[in-house]
C-alpha cells in the first residue's frame, strides 16, 4: 500500500514524537488532539526537534521548513481522519480512551486505511475487535524520545493481515527505524522486560539495597544500559509505568505485582519529569 497521508491521534509526548517522525520522513501528517493548547505545545516541540537537527548539521533549514509545512494540527477528529492512508493512535495507556478513538476511526477514516496502535502493553486484538475489519489493525510501538530511538515493535494481533504488517514495516523504514515483529502478548518484548527491571529497581530502593543514583549508575556502567531504571521511569512517567505493571499483573500473575513504593510515589503526585519530580527532582 502506498502511504501518502498519516493521521496521528493524540498530541502528547509520544504523539508529537510520532508526528515529527512522519513529517520528517516526507508524509503529509495530521496531528489530532481534543486540546488546542496541547496541539500548540506539540507543534512547538516538533519545530524544536527540527531546529536542533539543523543546528547539528543533520538537516537543512529548508528541510526543516518543509517538514513543518507537512504537519497540520487539528482538534477536529473527522478532519484528521478524512482520506488518510494510515492512522497511528498514540493516546494514553487506557483501553477506554483507545476504544473511543477506534470508534472515531470507524466513523471517519476510509475503510482501506491501515490502523496502528502505539500501545506499549495493551491488547491490540481487543482494540481491533471494535472495528468492522480487524485485519487492518496492528501494533506500531515507538520508543521515547521517538526522534532518537531507532526501534519500532510491530505487533501482530490475532487477525492482523499481511497488508497491515507490510504497510507498517514500509512506513517504519521510511522513518529511518529498525523493526522487530512480535506476536501479541502482554507487554510484547521490551515493555515486559523493562517493567520487570524497573519494578525490581523500586523493590531494591524500598529495601534500602542502594540509593536510586547508585542503582542507576550500576546498570549504566555495569550492564551498559544507556539510562538507569529510575532515569527512564522519570522520563516515561511513573503513572504510565504503574498502569503497565497493573495490566501485566492482571494478565500474567504475581511476578508483575507493582512495588508498593512505586504506587506510593504515584499517589504522592511524583509522576516524573513532566511534573518536575519523580524519583528525582528537576
Amino acid at each position: 500500500m502506498n502511504v501518502r497521508t498519516i493521521a496521528v491521534l493524540g498530541a502528547g509526548t509520544m504523539g508529537h514524537g510520532v508526528a515529527h517522525a512522519a513529517a520528517a520522513a516526507g508524509f503529509a501528517t495530521r496531528l489530532y488532539d481534543v486540546s488546542e493548547a496541547q496541539l500548540a505545545k506539540a507543534r512547538s516541540a516538533v519545530d524544536g526537534i527540527l531546529r536542533k537537527a539543523v543546528e547539528l548539521g543533520k538537516l537543512t533549514a529548508a528541510g526543516a521548513d518543509a517538514a513543518m509545512a507537512r504537519l497540520v494540527t487539528t482538534p477536529d477528529v473527522s478532519q484528521a481522519l478524512a482520506d488518510v492512508d494510515l492512522v497511528i493512535e498514540t493516546a494514553p495507556e487506557r483501553i477506554d480512551i483507545k476504544v473511543q478513538l477506534f470508534a472515531a476511526i470507524e466513523a471517519h477514516a476510509p475503510a482501506r486505511a491501515i490502523v496502528a496502535s502505539n500501545t506499549s502493553a495493551l491488547s491490540i486484538t481487543e482494540m481491533a475487535g471494535t472495528l468492522k475489519d480487524p485485519a487492518r489493525v496492528a501494533g506500531m510501538h515507538f520508543f521515547n524520545p521517538v526522534h532518537k530511538m531507532k526501534l519500532i515493535e510491530i505487533v501482530r494481533a490475532l487477525e492482523s493481515s499481511e497488508r497491515a504488517l507490510e504497510t507498517i514495516e514500509a512506513v517504519s523504514r521510511q522513518m529511518g527505524k529498525e523493526t522487530v515483529l512480535v506476536r501479541e502478548a502482554p507487554g510484547f518484548i521490551t515493555t515486559r522486560v523493562n517493567a520487570s527491571i524497573g519494578n525490581e529497581a523500586f523493590y531494591m530502593l524500598m529495601e534500602g539495597v542502594a540509593s536510586a543514583r547508585d542503582i542507576d549508575k550500576a546498570l549504566k556502567l555495569g550492564l551498559n544500559h544507556p539510562m538507569g531504571p529510575f532515569e527512564l521511569v522519570d522520563l516515561v512517567g511513573l503513572d504510565t509505568r504503574l498502569s503497565i505493571l497493573e495490566y501485566l499483573h492482571r494478565s500474567m500473575g504475581e511476578k508483575y505485582r507493582p512495588c508498593p513504593l512505586l504506587t506510593q510515589y504515584v499517589k504522592a503526585g511524583r509522576l516524573g519529569k513532566k511534573v518536575g519530580k519523580g524519583v528525582y527532582e528537576y
